[in-house]
């Protein structure tokens, strides 16, 4: 593999603030919605209104269990993950597990076709922030809203290297956790969306996810061109004044069997779009791989598996960087 330039910006990474699963949940609601009617389900103006009234009453008590924490970068090892799993019969007998069986780990009772995922390789990321550009052009965002970030670090030997953060798509999502009107929810493959006419704009989960992978959509003056689809979760353009976005995964694009825009936009094939349900994994440069032998003979990462969420993006580290000793440089 061929060494490749990178191009040296200050970008930091912001502090992180982690909250207590379920610290908000109302009326002793089950705080694990998953069901993707809520996507669709209307909400009157009364209705959104007594919303906001009702997580005003209780914003001081689940604002406590909020706290800042350190930005040390912790990971956890696929093989670690692979080999602390149930020996079921989709244990494939070498440390991995099948696609089924990662699939299994988040099935609904009518199990999807797909479960999407995303691996991310650093050593072809060069931080040339294409993928960034292509998220922000596809979905209309305006320069505050980056659904794909990239941080530069440098590692102990003074070498800068880059690491793009989408949303992590986690299996235990704080954010849908704590949102006091459930605008936020796991649709069936495994992805969190956003639904913009539940969103009261409380900013709950903004404060609860790890990754500083949600954002408060300010402007108000952006035009859009005619679009030839009405916005849905799934695609949710134009992002409404008010509201918190985030990435999609591009679930739209998957499921018509396109690359996400990232990973599309890529020149360097450093984003792979997964799918658990059929353990394969491609990126722009049509390399398709096993994915869980891809994720096993890497020994691929998480990104801080200490708050628990089990993200469905991994990365491999191709520059023999340990983020884990480096994480001072993203603080």
């Amino acid at each position: 593999m061929r060494k490749l330039s990178r191009n040296k910006q200050a970008s930091v990474e912001p502090n992180l603030i982690t909250q207590d699963s379920c610290a908000s949940s109302l009326d002793g609601q089950n705080c694990q919605v998953t069901s993707a009617a809520l996507a669709k389900e209307p909400v009157d103006e009364g209705e959104k209104e007594f919303s906001r009234r009702r997580f005003l009453s209780m914003f001081g008590a689940a604002a406590g269990a909020a706290a800042v924490i350190g930005s040390g970068i912790e990971l956890l090892s696929y093989r670690a993950y692979a080999q602390g799993l149930p020996k079921t019969n989709n244990w494939s007998g070498d440390g991995g597990m099948t696609g089924s069986g990662a699939a299994d780990m988040a099935s609904t009772e009518a199990p999807p076709t797909h479960q999407w995922a995303m691996v991310i390789d650093l050593g072809m990321c060069n931080g040339c922030q294409s993928c960034p550009a292509a998220c922000q052009k596809a979905h209309y965002l305006t320069p505050d809203q980056t659904w794909m970030k990239v941080f530069t670090l440098t590692d102990n030997d003074g070498q800068t290297y880059s690491l793009p953060r989408p949303c992590m798509q986690c299996e235990n999502p704080p954010c849908l956790h704590v949102c006091p009107v459930h605008a936020t929810f796991r649709q069936d493959q495994g992805v969190v969306l956003v639904n913009q006419d539940r969103c009261i704009g409380c900013r709950m989960c903004m404060a609860a996810c790890p990754y500083e992978a949600r954002y408060f959509n300010w402007n108000s003056n952006v035009s859009y061109p005619p679009l030839p689809v009405a916005s849905t979760p799934e695609f949710p353009v134009p992002q409404k004044l008010g509201t918190v976005g985030k990435c999609t995964f591009c679930v739209g694009n998957l499921n018509h069997g396109l690359l996400s825009e990232c990973a599309a936009g890529c020149p360097m094939g450093a984003i792979y779009n997964g799918d658990l349900k059929t353990d394969v994994a491609v990126n722009s440069l049509g390399s398709t791989v096993k994915l869980s032998k891809f994720l096993y003979d890497n020994n691929a990462v998480t990104y801080k598996p200490e708050q628990n969420t089990h993200p469905r993006v991994w990365y491999i580290l191709g520059h023999g960087q340990d983020l884990a000793a480096n994480a001072a440089s993203a603080s």
